[in-house]
């Protein structure tokens, strides 16, 4: 099962190696630079991942050559997770003069109280040294960091008039740094006096026979949703298993037909692949989340997590996947909308994980599409999800596949709907049918992002727009890029 507990966390902090010995698992990445580290320039806003006041950069080996760096949170990543990495924070932009991000910022006014400005210039610094997730338009890539005083003008200015710079070298220095067996971490609370365990396995198999060992056990993938539940419901978390070490779960293959996207990829490394496949797929992904939740959250981490509001199962879903399951030595493969029973509940038996989505390629003569609606166009939890697969043959509908997320308890499939769509002419008369037929298949929640009426009326007027969009692709459906910039 690996080394002995109590062995230290080692990483690069600006260059220069650090370890963290008896750290508690659940310390955030945040919490340690401003404590034991000092680095204090990585400010703490909202602690959830929202504020983007606490972006730093981290950097992992890509290959046998160079370092892949991408902006993250630093408030809800756990020390464990940087374990043979790099981080870059504000502090080693300036040397003996302003960084050029520094300048620019100056320059344009692009700061007030200064609050916001640490994390703002750490998303700058990576764009600027082209980092995962940084090809998009700037008010993309800032779309994860907030700041109430500026406008956001100035700080776009800033942004345009930033050089580009190469990304700083510290391959080798990591090399240095790699683990090639199994980080075991323990850790007991002096105050609480509870026992905090962390593993970190480097292959699958390793994963398995940890999982089997401690079932009870709470799997980290990116922690985008994990790490909230320690700074914001302070849940005890007495045993966490880290899978971002097992490269097999970082890979996308194409096998036959179908597409093998490995549980522990993240959203940004898949946007291209993606939205190659699936265009729509792809344009909604960018608004899931900021940059630095792109770069941090999986997509098995989120199917895994079972939130009914979740963006990507209903997708996936809707384009026909299915899930590989792994227990021990045990595979087993099931529709995605199987996995999910009912509100918390999934298709999983003790000690099994989620080790990858097998994703139809798009088949020819399917119309799908994919609409997200949220209060705010970026960076915000979606009200409905809908997602649409109709193939159409002269004109009749031959199969539909259409699922939804927040209508129901877990993501889940319209079968009334697309019952009433098949083997229909594609027309208005069909379509108000099939819209009336949703009735049937959800009973959706009040809450706070969107009323029961609304989503019902939303999620009707999504198909509505499947339709007008096929028959008028002429016509302008969807929100410009320029009006959320």
């Amino acid at each position: 099962m690996g080394p002995e507990p109590h062995r230290a966390v080692r990483f690069l902090l600006n260059g220069e190696v650090v370890e963290a010995a008896d750290v508690d698992p659940t310390r955030t990445l945040l919490e340690h630079l401003r404590g034991a580290l000092r680095r204090t320039g990585t400010k703490e806003g909202c602690a959830e991942g929202d504020c983007g006041s606490c972006t730093v950069l981290v950097g992992e080996r890509d290959g046998e050559q160079g370092v892949a760096w991408r902006a993250v949170n630093s408030c809800i990543q756990f020390v464990p997770m940087l374990d043979g990495k790099a981080v870059i924070t504000v502090e080693e932009l300036a040397k003996d003069a302003p960084h050029p991000v520094q300048a620019a910022m100056v320059e344009h006014h692009g700061s007030q109280c200064g609050f916001c400005t640490p994390g703002i210039v750490m998303s700058l610094y990576a764009r600027a040294i082209d980092a995962k997730g940084t090809g998009a338009p700037v008010s993309e890539v800032l779309a994860g960091n907030l700041c109430r005083c500026t406008g956001y003008g100035p700080i776009l200015a800033a942004a345009e008039a930033i050089p580009d710079e190469a990304a700083p070298d510290v391959a080798e220095q990591l090399a240095d740094l790699r683990r090639d067996s199994m980080l075991a971490l323990e850790h007991v609370d002096p105050i609480a006096g509870q026992t905090r365990r962390w593993f970190a396995p480097r292959d699958l198999d390793e994963l398995a026979a940890t999982y089997a060992a401690h079932p009870d056990a709470v799997i980290v993938a990116g922690a985008t949703d994990i790490g909230l539940w320690v700074t914001k419901q302070r849940r005890p978390l007495a045993t966490l298993i880290d899978i971002g070490q097992v490269a097999a779960l970082k890979t996308m293959t194409r096998e036959g037909d179908w597409l093998r996207i490995g549980a522990g990829v993240r959203y940004v490394d898949a946007l291209e692949t993606l939205s190659a496949l699936y265009p729509d797929v792809g344009d909604m992904m960018r608004r899931l989340g900021s940059t630095q939740v792109r770069n941090s959250g999986t997509i098995g981490g989120n199917i895994a997590n079972g939130s009914p509001i979740g963006d990507m199962p209903p997708v996936l879903i809707a384009a026909g996947a299915r899930l590989v399951l792994r227990q021990g030595d045990a595979q087993r493969t099931l529709a995605l909308e199987d996995f999910f029973i009912a509100y918390g509940q999934q298709n999983r038996r003790p000690g099994e994980f989620v080790e990858a989505v097998l994703l139809p390629v798009r088949v020819e003569r399917t119309l799908f599409k994919v609409f997200k609606l949220s209060k705010r166009f970026d960076q915000d939890i979606s009200a409905v999800c809908g997602a649409f697969a109709i193939q159409i043959v002269d004109e009749v509908v031959t199969s539909a596949r259409i699922a939804y997320g927040g209508m129901a308890g877990t993501p889940k499939r319209a079968m009334a709907c697309e019952v009433a769509l098949v083997g229909r002419l594609w027309n208005r008369t069909t379509i108000h049918a099939a819209v009336e037929a949703l009735a049937g298949d959800f009973t959706p929640l009040t809450d706070a992002r969107a009323s029961a009426t609304y989503r019902a009326l939303a999620a009707g007027n999504m198909l509505r727009k499947v339709y007008i969009e096929s028959a008028r692709p002429d016509l302008p459906t969807r929100v410009p890029e320029a009006a959320h910039g």
